[in-house]
């Protein structure tokens, strides 16, 4: 990486580019931007009075955020087998996880997968993550610590039985530690399949009393509805086939029942939501809470899985929030948020400038991290500049095109990925 030359301490960087993606109102073109102790100072258009870096064709936008992710299966060259939809795919993710080694190198193994992960994220213009984190050994820790990307580390819960003390009192230790590492933290009850009501429910008290977000992957199949229904279906089998099905029958929560209880922290994230248009109670909570819920939702994930999108038209006229994630290697080609971004414009749900807003301004509001998402003066400066790959007249169009470079990320005014000239 090459430091924007002529620069001394404390003095203002300013960017001129084709355009400015601020979020918060139209593109800025012929535009600059000025950051300063890690903040941005202001936006304008024309020639700055002062002297700046000239980027030439590239386009401004707010640093990218993935608000959902497994970083842990960020060591994958492809996806696992979708074949047989969410419960079989589910089956393939344990024996994954059972296959690897036990103790420190099964934890380094981890750890390095998180690191690519965190790596290929801040390459590819995404300066904030939304981890859901099942693996807490210290050198996990320490790889989520040591990234580029700013982390809001979910601390994942399962179990289908109800909560001991000691088993609360490790998540309160855990979200400590973490903390005390300087990550941002949350909680992850896993899914209404693998999560008793019990549970939910303490979780949810833990969010409320400890002000965290929360985040839980709801409505992903129609085998979850039966399950809950019913007590049987595919997820039945397959948790009695990995002994997670306790002797007394758990009480298990309908996503509806689920979304309320996401709703009492300060922010909640329901993931995927993929069949939530089957339930008109589910959808109505979602809706009610629109304050202070967001659906999280990662495209080609969930077609790879559920064969479907979310109806995100009427779930937009309803108010509801949007954000974007990616969620792993382990059901994803990469991490790439502007290729999440580009399949819900070409499916015809979003407009580019919509999907950016989901990608950016939301993302960050939704887990928690209120400062960035935007290009406008006072908030961190997250900045990524992107040159346009073809001769799209649209700045955001060309921004979100997966194939055009990043020429240089910013973190809190740093420069972290790509250079700068002189």
């Amino acid at each position: 990486m090459t430091p924007p030359g002529g620069r001394r301490p404390g003095r203002s960087l300013v960017v001129r580019c084709a355009a400015v993606l601020t979020v918060s109102g139209p593109p800025v073109r012929n535009g600059w931007i000025e950051v300063a102790r890690g903040r941005i100072i202001a936006v304008g258009c024309g020639r700055p009075r002062v002297p700046c870096i000239d980027l030439g064709d590239a386009v401004a936008l707010p640093g990218l955020v993935n608000a959902h992710t497994h970083l842990e299966f960020s060591d994958l060259r492809r996806p696992l087998d979708t074949t047989g939809g969410l419960p079989e795919w589910i089956r393939r993710i344990v024996a994954l996880r059972r296959a690897r080694p036990t103790g420190a190198d099964g934890a380094a193994g981890v750890a390095r997968a998180v690191a690519a992960g965190l790596a290929e994220s801040i390459a590819e213009g995404v300066t904030s993550v939304g981890e859901i984190a099942t693996t807490l050994a210290p050198a996990v820790v320490d790889a989520l610590a040591a990234g580029r990307p700013r982390v809001r580390v979910f601390r994942e819960s399962l179990g289908l039985a109800a909560p001991t003390a000691a088993a609360i009192a490790t998540v309160h230790r855990d979200l400590d530690r973490l903390a005390e590492r300087g990550l941002a933290v949350g909680l992850s009850p896993h899914a209404p399949y693998s999560v008793s009501g019990s549970l939910g429910a303490r979780l949810a008290e833990l969010s409320a009393a400890r002000r965290l977000p929360i985040a839980m992957h709801v409505a992903e199949s129609r085998a979850e509805a039966e399950l809950i229904a019913a007590g049987a279906g595919p997820f039945r089998d397959l948790l009695d086939q990995l002994g997670a099905w306790p002797a007394a029958a758990p009480r298990l929560l309908s996503a509806a029942d689920w979304i309320s209880l996401l709703a009492r922290g300060p922010r909640g994230l329901v993931i995927h939501g993929t069949w939530l248009d089957g339930d008109r109670a589910a959808w109505s909570r979602l809706a009610r809470h629109r304050a202070r819920l967001a659906l999280v939702i990662c495209p080609r994930t969930t077609l790879a899985l559920g064969g479907r999108l979310p109806p995100l038209h009427d779930l937009r006229a309803a108010g509801v929030r949007m954000a974007i994630g990616t969620d792993s290697r382990a059901s994803n080609p990469d991490l790439s948020v502007r290729a999440e971004c580009s399949t819900l414009v070409d499916a015809g749900l979003v407009s580019p400038e919509e999907s950016l807003a989901m990608a950016t301004v939301h993302g960050a509001r939704a887990i928690g991290f209120d400062r960035v998402g935007s290009l406008t003066a006072g908030r961190r400066a997250d900045v990524v500049f992107v040159r346009p790959a073809g001769r799209a007249a649209d700045p955001v169009a060309a921004a979100l095109d997966p194939s055009s470079p990043v020429v240089a990320v910013l973190r809190g005014g740093r420069l972290v990925a790509g250079s700068l000239p002189a």
